[in-house]
């Protein structure tokens, strides 16, 4: 029996369905991000990232750089083992207790990945809840749909952001556990969620929260606890998953929660218990970063700044930028190939990398680019963003918008 031939057929079936994905060879520069030498086939070359979720640049954070390296230095690299075997290295039960300080909880619970966090988390939870009924966003990650999906809970999608049709639902099982799941920024359309509203809904009907909130930790409140701590709603949600891996520069996932429900879940998660934990140094990085951005707000409000002005030169020029009031600035295509080729184009002609957004990550028809500006995107880095897009655009024959008079 030919066993490659299965391979090749699924590898294949990508390339027909114009889905096989290309990864580039990028090598960043601490002190130049956004700058990066990208290994191309014809030899090195300086670009431009515009599509990094490093949102805030702390990857390269002077404080969060001499954090790791201290470490290293000091207790060396690896964990060891599992938490179980090994024992748990100290950087984490500092790390786990900064978590538990930032969103105002009990207790929090750190992963080797926001997915493995959320896959085995919800699938953790939702097992240890009797005939537990899981709600869930219809835009959910990957990640939480996995495990919802290995919970072997019933399982209900409610529209995306509809309160109305979540609360038809959780009107018409009133006598069962139930957790509501979602995100509070999805990050392929940059819209947030209604959480006020999901919190009224869940004590008016007998819920429990879960909430991802890995592209907002670091981005949003007064201290970077996210969407939740801005909209003053933190302390009425159940359980918070985050990421370290995006605005705060490292790696590793984590939720937070009440002391008890964090224990049953270090307790029972396969996912925690069989894998080893994170290097003592990165947890040392992370603690770093997310202590200098409980106190620093600059960060935050310079990206936010670029934010705004990437959407007003991009519509201004005609781009079609997609509605967002986040840090978030989708560009819509359409086409997969088209994408595809914006993206080649801009990498190997204008020294510009942006990873084409295609399905499954999002509808088929929905295509886009999604730029994330960071704090150290400057004016001149902008102004060639929007030339080279625009001039990409017009060279494919992609619609533009009428042009506004001028950007802001």
């Amino acid at each position: 029996m030919d066993y490659n031939k299965f391979f090749d057929i699924a590898v294949n079936r990508l390339h027909d369905e114009r889905r096989y994905r290309v990864f580039a060879d990028l090598e960043r520069i601490a002190g130049r991000f956004p700058h990066a030498v990208w290994h191309s086939p014809k030899g090195e070359r300086n670009v431009a990232i515009w599509c990094s979720n490093d949102y805030l640049g702390m990857g390269q954070h002077p404080k969060v750089i001499g954090a790791m390296v201290e470490t290293a230095t000091r207790v060396g690299t690896g964990a060891g083992g599992t938490r179980n075997i090994a024992g748990t290295n100290h950087a984490l039960i500092q790390l786990e207790r900064e978590l538990a300080d930032l969103h105002g909880k009990e207790a929090a619970l750190v992963f080797t990945s926001g997915y493995v966090s959320n896959q085995t988390g919800i699938a953790t939870l939702a097992k240890l809840i009797p005939n537990c009924l899981i709600l869930s966003d219809a835009l959910n990650h990957n990640s939480m749909i996995e495990g919802i999906r290995q919970s072997g809970c019933e399982r209900i999608v409610f529209r995306h952001n509809d309160v109305a049709h979540l609360e038809e639902l959780l009107r018409a099982h009133p006598d069962r556990p139930k957790l509501i799941v979602c995100e509070s920024l999805y990050s392929m359309d940059g819209d947030i969620a209604p959480l006020a509203k999901i919190c009224d809904l869940a004590e008016k009907y007998g819920a429990m929260t879960y909430v991802d909130e890995v592209h907002a930790v670091g981005m949003y409140g007064p201290r970077g606890g996210g969407i939740a701590e801005r909209d003053g709603v933190m302390h009425r949600i159940d359980i918070l998953e985050g990421t370290l891996a995006k605005a705060f520069g490292c790696l590793g996932g984590y939720i937070a929660g009440k002391a008890n429900v964090i224990d049953a879940v270090r307790s029972h998660a396969p996912g925690f218990i069989f894998t080893t934990a994170l290097p003592p140094a990165i947890c040392s990085a992370a603690t770093a970063a997310i202590r200098h951005l409980k106190s620093s707000g600059w960060e935050r409000e310079r990206q936010q700044d670029r934010a705004a002005r990437v959407k007003a030169i991009l519509t201004a020029a005609g781009l079609p930028v997609m509605s967002s009031d986040t840090h978030i600035v989708p560009v819509f295509v359409g086409n997969p190939e088209l994408c595809k080729k914006a993206c080649d184009i801009l990498l190997e002609e204008h020294g510009i990398y942006i990873q084409p957004i295609n399905y499954p990550t999002v509808p088929k028809g929905t295509e886009r680019l999604r730029i994330t500006p960071s704090p150290y995107h400057d004016d001149v880095l902008i102004d060639q963003l929007a030339e080279a897009m625009l001039q990409v655009w017009e060279r494919l024959n992609l619609p533009l918008h009428a042009k506004s008079l001028a950007a802001e």
